[in-house]
């Protein structure tokens, strides 16, 4: 929160919410976060219902997150999915990265217009440090490029900023917390679940860290310690 100056006074939130363990914990968080901060902000939960019911109603997920959101002692906007995958039809490759990644892209522009539409200042996200770190081998080994998920980013010209309140905790710690807390995950029914890219490099990371004691603090450690001078840098000609 204070190394990335994640929140401020008068802050109106989003907490993004699926289900998943990581994003329960992060809404109980911010929740609990606010009760002690020096600082004063609005919150809410808010869930894109990738199932919902025949009647336009909210979906089984979704009414369980529902459950657990009350429970916190938040307010939840459900927001049924602009689009949604279709099973029957074949991804552009085995994976089913594209599919993925137009399926993410619209998640995300849904919850830009409803922060858009409601005056939200803030999307939180409940990515951790592992996501952080197969982001960043997923852009280098898949995208040719370095980069990965940032603690806390803005976005159209400073009017809306990303953050990430567990870019410090490891998935592992989320659980501990959330079984603590009595959460239980509240699993997707997406067809390609656990046959992504980023299953294949959440693999390579766990084999590495088997290999490499440390490396997962390390390679942590590296994303915030770039050496720009010693990255190829094509100069358009040879020095005289």
């Amino acid at each position: 929160m204070h190394d990335y100056a994640m929140l401020a006074d008068g802050d109106r939130v989003a907490a993004a919410v699926s289900g998943g363990m990581d994003s329960l914990v992060l809404a109980w968080l911010l929740a609990d976060w606010r009760r002690k901060a020096p600082i004063a902000y609005e919150l809410t939960a808010v869930h894109i219902d990738m199932e919902p019911a025949a009647d336009g109603g909210p979906g089984e997920a979704a009414s369980r997150i529902s459950g657990v959101i009350e429970r916190i002692g938040l307010p939840l906007c459900i927001l049924p999915a602009r689009w949604r995958p279709d099973p029957a039809t074949p991804a552009a490759d085995p994976g089913g990265h594209d599919l993925c990644f137009q399926c993410a892209r619209s998640r995300r522009t849904q919850l830009f217009a409803h922060a858009r539409d409601h005056g939200c200042t803030t999307i939180a996200l409940g990515h951790h440090r592992d996501d952080i770190i197969e982001t960043f081998l997923l852009n280098l080994t898949c995208a040719g490029n370095i980069s990965t998920m940032v603690p806390r980013q803005e976005l159209f010209a400073g009017r809306l900023a990303l953050i990430r309140p567990l870019a410090y905790l490891e998935k592992s710690e989320i659980e501990t917390i959330g079984r603590r807390l009595g959460f239980a995950p509240i699993r997707s029914t997406c067809p390609l679940r656990e046959q992504t890219r980023r299953r294949d490099i959440r693999l390579l990371a766990d084999h590495i860290y088997q290999q490499i004691p440390g490396a997962k603090r390390h390679i942590f450690a590296a994303l915030g310690n770039v050496r720009s001078h010693y990255l190829l840098r094509q100069t358009g000609g040879r020095r005289p």
